[in-house]
């Protein structure tokens, strides 16, 4: 496992102070898992193990994980959460999607909605999105001006150290696809009428302004790849690939956390089920 996952960091890992380079960056993991039935295999296991981390982690209520997932639509934020955190019970676990923000959330700081949903002692939070919309859609968009997202960086960066100073792990992962790849999920959800639910127009839009897009991840995982909460970037145009190499860097965070389930202040012995 320890060989697996630094095999993993070494490719995906944005080394804090580094230039991340995201359009060189690769968009398929053949290197990490090049065979289908084994890294489907391995990711089973990794879900099973981190529903038992899990558990653990509920009943010592002493620190909690934050795992942000980050991507282009179609990246596969949802498939993600099903694949990694299936197996894991309903009470420890919570997933959060950040979309259009309300106008409760809009007449508040932007991290006002996002610290609302941070999960609390002895639990797993997802974020599908997060705090960093606001320096990717906003900044595309133009719906802020350029000096307030600057100032958005530092104080994204203070707040994940806040988080982390006060017993919460942050996971951070830019899922990766290529554009390609992104064509043939779209067009599948033209396709297969159990999938055009999943088809916005404004999709399209978003996918017009690609290089945008890249230029604007490019300068999230630039600024904000911390010592305390570094970056992964994914390759994702496998679904299987992209599942199994976060299924086990989560498996990894989880045991090197090291949950451990309290110790009671009485003795099994003292007590008879009559």
């Amino acid at each position: 496992m320890v060989k697996l996952t630094k095999l993993i960091d070494d490719a995906v890992l944005v080394e804090p102070g580094a230039k991340s380079q995201l359009r060189k960056r690769a968009t398929l993991a053949d290197d990490i898992f090049p065979d289908r039935d084994a890294a489907e295999e391995a990711t089973k296991d990794n879900a099973k193990a981190i529903d038992a981390l899990q558990d653990a982690l509920w009943a010592e209520r002493d620190r909690a994980l934050l795992v942000i997932l980050q991507g282009i639509d179609t990246s596969g934020k949802d498939g993600t959460v099903r694949a990694v955190f299936n197996r894991c019970g309903p009470l420890g676990v919570d997933v959060t999607p950040f979309g259009k923000p309300s106008e409760e959330e809009l007449a508040h700081d932007f991290l006002w909605r996002i610290h609302m949903a941070a999960p609390k002692k002895g639990v797993i939070g997802v974020f599908n999105r997060s705090q960093y919309e606001d320096v990717l859609v906003v900044k595309v968009r133009g719906l802020a001006s350029a000096d307030v997202v600057e100032q958005r960086y530092e104080q994204i960066n203070a707040f994940e150290k806040h988080l982390t100073d006060n017993g919460t792990r942050v996971l951070k992962f830019m899922l990766n696809i290529s554009k390609d790849e992104q064509k043939e999920r779209l067009q599948a959800r033209l396709d297969d009428p159990t999938k055009n639910w999943k088809f916005n127009a404004s999709d399209l839009e978003d996918r017009k302004l690609w290089d945008d897009y890249a230029k604007a991840y490019e300068v999230v995982l630039d600024r904000c790849s911390t010592a305390h909460a570094p970056w992964r970037v994914v390759p994702a145009d496998r679904k299987w690939q992209r599942n199994a190499i976060i299924a086990a860097t989560v498996r990894k965070t989880l045991e090197d956390m090291a949950p451990a389930y309290p110790k009671p202040d009485w003795k099994a012995s003292d007590f008879q089920i009559t």
